[in-house]
């Protein structure tokens, strides 16, 4: 990443605003991403999603390698929790609400933030980004294609049942085999992964997948949350999307779908229980709602804070910015199979059409990254050689009468609050593209969940053409932003290519990892040059946090309530 000196007055402004060391230490370098195998650097999430995606990358770190095996020593711990006795009540205001409860069947962060307090992997990410092991003591490579891990003892689910290593292999087993409940949209989550198996005479779980699969690691790192194998099987899929029963340190005390989710601590949660006692997640489209309701002491922590409102913020005697660059790309995805988007010239012709460090100094202020692949710097994978579009309107416009489809129509959806300022981006690409004289461009704003329920329903004829998304990939690896967005078999893919889909497959099965990395690179070369999207900015997270919360962002975008204390 660029030093902070070489970028905008205006982002050194906000950054300075924010006053959080955390977040400048995050702009002073990005630099990491490891060796090209199962890196344990980068950031945890959550989801990953159509929407969706820790902490900073550390470098050169390769914590839970193909080559290593996890263990209580290696894997660090996961800050947070304290005495768990006081009264310490927390709420947080997203610009969505969750989707549903049920941590296997969405694709969304907001989502995502909510029900990892009540849901837990084998393994998590701490703060810094490094694999740690959760609900896992060990985890190691027994031969290609098989991963082990080691189930914790004395670990119970909300309902008071104790966690089993069947349980753990149903969850998997319920993610990556239809078979087994329902078609899980998380399926390419877990890349590779064929299924997982109990071991016999051991508290232990086989993963096995097609293949070496260098990711396995970072993929659980990142991604499968454990339920509980009889709860699920017992209740209809309308009752799991309304209730939880996980073995995290909030468990559920009221769901009101689609305004608030009331969580309470969890007492009897197998580490030291959470100092909140009470956390509510709320949900406000607008940011300038949310920033209010913040300085009105309303809500502890506003995601998404505009940089226009940071001074506000910052100057108030009631709150704080903490600011971090994330592990999100905002694109907009152009359908492959339909007119004037099946050409690869009128794709090339709407890059160039696009104005995009205008966009990033002028919507955002200059707090933003320009992208030009799918991959993000620090990332395995990353192409160091690929540069952004730079806007060319007259290139754009011979572009698109070389496709043939000049005079053509098109529509931007995008959603309505869920990203930063992710209508005015839209707006100023809908102008720039129209101000072309062979193409006239529409904008159709879109609630986020109906949008994000059409690109996630497994059929691509249902989505919109072309619209605006944003993707977090907390792997930090390449494969997994092209395989779920850009390869033919992909779950939210508006994109095929056969190259493309060779370059992957040839990546995801290899255990060198220098080659596997010119692989990844190639294929980020090969989507610059091919444009399935607009290639748009990397976001970044800023929150404004209470006084009397002590929380810092990560770049994951999870927020993590386990983390968070009182400054009193």
């Amino acid at each position: 990443m660029t030093d902070p000196d070489d970028r905008s007055t205006s982002r050194r402004r906000f950054l300075a605003l924010a006053g959080s060391a955390a977040a400048t230490t995050a702009l002073a370098g990005c630099s990491g991403g490891g060796n090209g195998g199962d890196n344990g650097s980068g950031g945890g999430n959550a989801s990953g999603g159509a929407d969706t995606a820790g902490g900073q990358p550390t470098s050169g770190g390769t914590e839970g390698s193909d080559s290593t095996a996890g263990n209580e020593s290696g894997g660090g711990n996961e800050s947070g929790g304290g005495s768990g006795t006081g009264e310490f009540s927390v709420t947080i205001t997203q610009g969505q609400p969750p989707s549903t409860l049920d941590p296997q069947n969405h694709r969304e962060t907001p989502t995502d933030n909510v029900v990892l307090h009540a849901y837990e992997g084998v393994l998590a990410r701490d703060a810094e980004g490094k694999i740690i092991q959760k609900l896992a003591t060990n985890y190691e490579r027994v031969e290609e294609g098989r991963v082990r891990f080691t189930i914790q003892e004395g670990v119970t689910f909300h309902n008071g049942d104790d966690l089993t290593p069947e349980d753990v292999a149903f969850s998997i087993n319920r993610i990556v085999q239809e078979d087994v409940g329902f078609a899980s949209p998380q399926a390419d989550q877990l890349a590779g992964v064929t299924g997982a198996e109990v071991v016999d005479g051991e508290r232990a779980v086989d993963v096995m997948s097609d293949g070496f699969n260098p990711i396995v690691f970072a993929s659980f790192a990142t991604y499968c949350d454990i339920m509980q194998q009889s709860w699920v099987e017992e209740r209809s899929g309308e009752e799991i999307a309304q209730n939880m029963n996980g073995t995290g340190p909030f468990q559920l005390d009221t769901y009101e779908q689609g305004v608030r989710v009331v969580l309470s601590r969890y007492e009897d949660y197998w580490r030291e229980p959470a100092d909140i006692s009470q956390l509510t997640f709320n949900a406000a489209e607008e940011s300038s709602t949310r920033v209010n309701q913040l300085l009105e002491g309303e809500t502890d922590v506003a995601v998404n804070v505009p940089p226009q409102d940071a001074q506000r913020v910052r100057s108030s005697n009631s709150a704080g910015l903490s600011a971090v660059p994330s592990t999100r790309i905002i694109y907009n995805a152009m359908r492959y199979d339909v007119e004037p988007f099946s050409s690869p010239q009128f794709r090339q012709a709407m890059n160039y059409a696009v104005n995009l460090q205008g966009i990033i100094e002028n919507v955002l202020s200059g707090f933003a990254d320009p992208t030009g692949q799918p991959t993000l710097e620090g990332f395995v994978g990353y192409n160091g050689n690929v540069e952004p579009y730079p806007q060319d309107q007259e290139r754009a416009e011979s572009l698109v009468e070389e496709s043939g489809f000049a005079g053509a129509e098109i529509t931007l959806h995008t959603p309505v609050g869920r990203y930063l300022k992710d209508v005015e981006i839209a707006q100023a690409v809908v102008s720039q593209i129209d101000s072309l004289s062979n193409v006239s461009c529409g904008i159709s704003q879109r609630e986020f969940t109906s949008l994000a329920g059409e690109l996630t329903d497994g059929d691509i004829t249902t989505g919109p053409n072309f619209y605006l998304i944003g993707w977090g990939n907390a792997t930090f690896d390449a494969s997994q932003t092209i395989i779920p967005l850009l390869t033919s078999d992909g779950a939210l893919t508006s994109y095929s290519n056969d190259e493309l889909d060779s370059l992957i497959s040839e990546a995801q099965s290899t255990s060198d990892q220098e080659r596997r990395a010119s692989l990844l690179k190639e294929a980020n070369a090969l989507c610059r040059e091919q444009a399935p999207w607009i290639f748009l900015n990397r976001q970044y997270s800023v929150y404004g946090v209470s006084n009397r919360v002590e929380w810092s962002a990560r770049r994951d975008e999870r927020i993590n309530a386990y983390a968070m204390s009182s400054t009193s």
